[in-house]
């Protein structure tokens, strides 16, 4: 899988959590928020800096287990 260039990891910010390029929101809680059953459009109001590309990042960045 090739890395999504819309996810990068910053030592400097959020801990190096993998994060949406140009914010701090760590992937993890975008997953988390769908994974709770929110759907695109409520994340994406509720984190206005995001485009759905970013979403679609989070997802394909997540190693399946």
């Amino acid at each position: 899988m090739t890395a999504n260039p819309r996810i990068v990891s910053d030592p400097n910010v959020c801990g190096g959590d993998p994060c949406v390029k140009g914010t701090r929101i760590p992937a993890h809680i975008i997953l988390t928020h769908l994974a709770a059953g929110d759907s695109w459009e409520t994340v994406l109001s509720q984190f206005p800096k995001l485009a759905a590309g970013d979403i679609r990042a989070c997802l394909e960045s997540t190693p399946l287990t």
